[in-house]
């Protein structure tokens, strides 16, 4: 059992430092190098590293993770489209759907507001963890380093201690806000989904014009998110 846990830990370390070499990787896991050796040489075997570039040194994921993120990004869309819907007839605003990916969440799903004023985010667009509504209810349920922030607008939270105190806040509602803090124009509130070990493995938000979002229906949206990712949650786990 303990071959297959360090196997996969070195798999999700090739996936975030992808190409990296097996020196690199017994650093960051704490690992002796023949360990790490042994766990790439099982991956390469089933068919889910290949050598980068041909080099035999470093190593990067074949598609064959890719397919199974897909397969299960598929189920989440089927099993999140109603909700998402839902909220969207209760809100009459933007629902997006976002999954982690490294130190950003990126954007799965979109079902958009009927309203002639609306901001339109892209799918597959990329958004900071700690500085995005949908980043900040994912990164409460994560241990990460808060430092080195980047600011995007006046209102992004770089304070580690500022940060941390904020995800607490988080946890205790049930759902993350951002107020301006990737672009001043969009506000949103968002909760994350939770996977059977309490990792997140998506987030739901509600996402509108900055001057459609007043602290009443804040607090409202807040909890019509959190009730929907729960429920997503029940129906995933």
């Amino acid at each position: 059992m303990q071959n297959v846990v360090t196997a996969l830990r070195v798999l999700e370390e090739v996936s975030a430092r992808q190409p990296v070499g097996v020196g690199e990787l017994a650093r960051e896991l704490g690992l002796p190098k023949s360990t790490v050796q042994r766990s790439l040489r099982t991956l390469h075997d089933a068919g889910w590293i290949r050598p980068a570039g041909g080099e035999v040194t470093r190593w990067q994921v074949t598609s064959k993770l890719l397919q199974v993120a897909r397969r299960t990004e598929l189920g989440l869309r089927d099993a999140a489209v109603p909700v998402m819907e839902e909220l969207r007839q209760q809100t009459g605003e933007t629902v997006h759907l976002m999954v982690p990916e490294g130190e950003a969440v990126v954007l799965i799903e979109r079902l958009e507001t009927d309203k002639p004023l609306r901001i339109v985010l892209p799918l597959g667009i990329r958004l900071p963890l700690h500085a995005s509504a949908n980043g900040k209810a994912v990164l409460a349920h994560l241990d990460r380093p808060l430092d080195e922030l980047p600011a995007y607008t006046g209102t992004t939270i770089v304070d580690g201690e500022a940060l941390r105190a904020e995800l607490a806040a988080v946890r205790a509602r049930g759902y993350a806000d951002n107020r301006g803090e990737w672009r001043s124009d969009i506000a949103a509130v968002a909760s994350a989904i939770l996977g059977a070990d309490g990792s997140p493995v998506a987030s739901i938000s509600i996402s509108t014009p900055a001057s459609r979002m007043p602290d009443d229906l804040r607090a409202a949206y807040g909890a019509l998110v959190t009730r929907a990712a729960r429920t997503l949650t029940g129906s995933l786990g």
